[in-house]
């Protein structure tokens, strides 16, 4: 009895060495301890996930263990004894996959994230002969989880994640909850169609395709159902990433609210504008920044031009010939080119018909559908450029000849044409009494030579005389003086000029 009790403690020894050697190359860290809870061995990857070179420092029982590295869970909540990994082992408990953090007595921050899971080497007859705790280092990846946790919460981006397996969500950053309205509670508790982050998606069945293969989804616009009833035009995205070692999808959101409200805005405005356009009274015209082309026109330009607005779109004014020369089309394209706007400059337009008419145009630069456009504003003076014109020539006509004329009509017409007598400030206590004989004879219409000869002077005094009544009221010609003259009720024809000379007729 004793001699096979002896073979088998040297069987065990040996298979333990062997057992040893197996593990003693495994990245994973290994740890065997006895059903008495003594720790018998440790491999070096397990020793330097727990910092220490010797199973000494390790401890060399479960209770020196617990005495040394203090655990806790990812949550903060630190183990009791009876949960630690190594005391589960020796109970016999069969886990694996069990997170913790490993920190030095005395420390408050953890060190290492572990990975345990556990193993039960049974005799014969079934009994546990040797406990087995296996460990994997994960520190790198739960700090890489941290940082990508910290790093997602901060992002101002929208963005949810979900699990693939069941496409619940699984988080959700503030930037999702400040767009959408949502509470973060309610968006973990639901599921990506339950609060469709794809709905109205332009590619919708592209999007649900590859959400099912785990694959990327492309940007693409959707209207994501607000809590209020309202919804928001965003641009969503899906990438796949893998977090706990499930895969998951990330979608990422931007919110293109802020730009519908925008183009909307636009959109509306340019609406009022062009039906300002349509209807306004005044002939105007949208054309490109050059000048060289019209894009549009308005019913009223089309009446005063009559060219419609298939007529004239988009043909190059040079062959159109709206206006009357080339050099004022020139003219009016370098200062348009030039970026400057052109105001009330008067224009000679030629009509369709052939026609050439007196016009006014003015020219303002305007954005339309994002585009750099000029608008073009006309109106016909024709009418007042001929009355002035008729005026002129009649005034002319009149001055030249005013003996059939009455004088109440001539000193009106001599008014017209030289207002400045009007507006002068002298009056006629500034002329001396010969200025006042002077001035009436040239009211009665005698020239320099009969003034001369009636008032019995030379030539040359006269028209000294002259010169100073006009200096003085401010005119230049004789009738100007008339009229000046009746103006202020001074009647030639009332004044007695004494030793006045009847000139012969």
């Amino acid at each position: 009895m004793a001699t096979r009790t002896a073979l088998k403690s040297l069987r065990d020894s040996a298979d333990l060495m062997h057992l040893r050697q197996i593990i003693a190359g495994l990245d994973e860290g290994v740890i065997l301890i006895d059903p008495d809870q003594s720790i018998l061995w440790a491999n070096t990857a397990a020793l330097g996930m727990h910092g220490v070179e010797s199973m000494a420092e390790l401890g060399e029982t479960v209770d020196e263990y617990r005495d040394r590295f203090q655990l806790r869970y990812r949550n903060n909540h630190r183990l009791d004894n009876a949960d630690y990994p190594i005391e589960r082992v020796v109970s016999g408990e069969a886990f694996s996959e069990v997170v913790v953090e490993v920190a030095v007595a005395g420390e408050e921050e953890p060190r290492w994230v572990h990975q345990v899971r556990s193993l039960v080497l049974t005799d014969d007859h079934d009994e546990p002969e040797c406990l087995v705790m296996i460990i994997q280092d994960v520190s790198a990846r739960f700090e890489a989880e941290d940082r990508f946790e910290q790093s997602f919460n901060a992002n101002p981006a929208p963005a949810v994640i979900c699990r693939l397996c069941d496409l619940r969500f699984v988080k959700v950053n503030q930037g999702f909850v400040d767009m959408t309205g949502h509470a973060r509670e309610v968006v973990l508790a639901r599921t990506v169609y339950d609060i469709d982050v794809l709905e109205r998606a332009e590619q919708r069945d592209l999007a649900k395709e590859r959400l099912a293969e785990g694959r990327t989804i492309p940007q693409m616009e959707a209207e994501l159902a607000l809590p209020d009833g309202t919804s928001k035009l965003v641009i969503v995205a899906g990438q796949p990433i893998d977090m706990g070692n499930q895969p998951c999808m990330l979608f990422t959101f931007a919110d293109l609210e802020p730009r519908r409200k925008a183009e909307t805005a636009l959109r509306q405005s340019e609406e009022r504008f062009m039906r300002t356009f349509s209807l306004a009274p005044v002939a105007l015209a949208i054309g490109t920044l050059d000048g060289h082309r019209l894009c549009d026109v308005n019913a009223a330009f089309t009446e005063l031009t009559g060219y419609a607005a298939s007529d004239i779109t988009d043909t190059p004014l040079g062959d159109v010939e709206l206006w009357e020369t080339a050099a004022q089309r020139h003219e009016l394209e370098d200062e348009i080119a030039a970026g400057r706007p052109i105001r009330d400059r008067e224009v000679r337009i030629k009509l369709k018909d052939g026609t050439v008419i007196d016009g006014i145009v003015s020219t303002e630069p305007i954005m339309l559908e994002n585009e750099k456009c000029v608008l073009w504003a006309m109106r016909d003076i024709t009418t007042r450029k001929t009355s002035e014109r008729e005026l002129v020539n009649a005034i002319e006509a009149v001055m030249q000849d005013t003996s059939w004329l009455s004088r109440s009509i001539m000193e009106k017409l001599a008014r017209i044409r030289t207002p400045q007598a009007e507006t002068t400030g002298v009056g006629l206590g500034e002329l001396t009494q010969r200025e006042r004989e002077v001035l009436a004879l040239i009211c009665r219409g005698l020239d320099d030579k009969s003034i001369a000869r009636t008032l019995d002077v030379s030539a040359n005094t006269v028209r000294n005389h002259v010169a100073r009544i006009y200096s003085k009221i401010g005119v230049n010609r004789r009738n100007a003086a008339a009229a000046w003259a009746r103006a202020r009720g001074f009647d030639g024809d009332s004044v007695v000029i004494p030793n006045i000379k009847e000139v012969a007729a």
